[in-house]
């Protein structure tokens, strides 16, 4: 089969995928039609609604009197009148919801994240603030709290949120994990040590994170990798093994292992994915019409910028299927020339017959706005796909995608590995376990799409 011939195919089953979800987003709706009092199939045609990106407050709305007692479609509900930029009454209806229920944690995680992205900086955690105080003994609602703000990293009230649980509930499990990573990520070396060793017997992920990050910031490589690796070559495509890989890959730089080499290999690749000029001008319109958003979530990778909170490829409008399509097919490709399987390899361990999105948002980047380095522990493959660039070209290296270097909050003297300069209408495709970001921007508007693939389920 020709390349051609390839291309075509592999687009035609991205766009196929599409259909079936489109099919079944018809079949939800005859469904309800057929039976307009099912709670269950109510709550799941609204869904499908929202994630295609329709109009579904008033869907939820209907869900929620049928099935009054879901907080779910309460949640839901509240997220699609965000969506559809009503966002006060967003706020309002969790805010009655959460004095009617008070210890409704995921009310207080939505609310608090929809008031800070609205550009509430001050008053984002106000709903936390009140239920923790009238309900002292509810330790979820402390360390929702304390999750909420310590995202922002402002560890002096971070630590008084802690302080003040543990007045009322002692020095639990829980509460001494966020002291430790109040301590490890603030540098507090010495507060670090002595909870490192008061928790020594504790073996759960967590713990075990903030045990290799204490030893690249303490200089100890090896000591990091000894912690690391175990955790990586454990569970071959989980989470916690996506987590731990970019740690290994850093700690074999730092100690000049070939491993490394072994690991990143030559992995990153741009191309084109075959979009016109006029097709990427309709993308960048209908992207800039989502990012709606004051401020980027607080525990996203965005500086200076903004990011969507649904997955933008799984919209109904066309220009996002065609997107879908494309971008689909220069992952077929990728995958294609992958070198042969390696089952120790997180990259090259995976199966390959056929991917599948988990996961798409949109990043818009302004003057100075740049992504920290980071990792996607729940890919396989990641990307950056470039719709719209400033227009005034500016030195080099800024704006640039870059790979391989560290968070810098860890202290190390480790540069990117490489730094790729941004093409309108390429995509970079790289592996989810390494570290990546963007240079900071000069001027103007740098306009992208990422997302991450995984092995389809059969």
């Amino acid at each position: 089969m020709s390349s051609l011939a390839i291309q075509w195919r592999d687009r035609a089953r991205a766009l196929r995928s599409m259909q079936r979800m489109i099919e079944a987003d018809e079949a939800i709706a005859q469904a309800r039609a057929l039976a307009p009092d099912d709670r269950l199939i109510a709550f799941l045609h609204a869904q499908s609604r929202y994630e295609l990106g329709h109009p579904a407050a008033d869907l939820f709305a209907q869900v929620c009197r049928l099935w009054p007692d879901n907080p779910d479609a309460l949640r839901n509900q509240a997220m699609a009148l965000a969506a559809e930029g009503n966002v006060s009454a967003a706020v309002d209806m969790l805010y009655a919801a959460l004095r009617q229920n008070p210890q409704w944690l995921d009310g207080h995680r939505v609310l608090a994240s929809l008031r800070w992205v609205a550009g509430d900086a001050q008053g984002f955690d106000a709903s936390y603030v009140e239920a923790a105080r009238a309900h002292p003994r509810a330790q979820g609602l402390w360390l929702g709290w304390f999750s909420a703000v310590a995202q922002h990293r402002d560890w002096p009230r971070a630590r008084a949120i802690l302080d003040e649980a543990e007045h009322h509930l002692g020095q639990t499990k829980p509460l001494t994990e966020a002291r430790l990573f109040i301590a490890n990520e603030s540098g507090d070396e010495a507060e670090t040590a002595r909870l490192l060793a008061a928790t020594s017997a504790w073996d759960d992920p967590f713990i075990q994170i903030a045990r290799i990050r204490a030893a690249l910031r303490a200089g100890d490589p090896a000591r990091a990798l000894a912690i690391a690796l175990p955790l990586a070559q454990a569970a071959p495509g989980s989470p916690l093994a996506g987590q731990a890989w970019p740690y290994v890959s850093t700690c074999w730089r730092l100690l000049d292992d070939a491993r490394g080499r072994w690991l990143d290999g030559d992995f990153v690749r741009s191309m084109d994915v075959g979009l016109s000029e006029a097709e990427l001008d309709e993308l960048g319109d209908c992207l800039r019409a989502l990012h709606t958003a004051q401020l980027p979530y607080p525990e996203q990778s965005v500086r200076g910028g903004t990011q969507t909170d649904r997955s933008v490829l799984l919209r109904h409008e066309p220009i996002l299927q065609r997107a879908r399509a494309a971008l689909m097919g220069a992952v077929a490709d990728y995958v294609a020339a992958l070198p042969a399987p390696d089952p120790a390899h997180p990259l090259l361990s995976r199966a390959r017959s056929e991917q599948s999105i988990s996961g798409s948002w949109s990043v818009r980047l302004t003057g100075g706005g740049y992504n920290i380095p980071h990792s996607h522990p729940m890919g396989w493959i990641s990307s950056a796909f470039y719709v719209s660039l400033p227009g005034d070209a500016a030195p080099a290296p800024a704006g640039h995608f870059h790979y391989g270097a560290p968070p810098l909050e860890l202290g190390l003297d480790l540069a990117p590995c490489a730094t790729i300069a941004p093409r309108r209408g390429d995509v970079v495709l790289f592996p989810s376990t390494l570290w990546h970001g963007t240079m900071p921007t000069a001027s103007g508007e740098r306009l992208n799409i990422a997302f991450d693939v995984v092995p389809a389920q059969h």
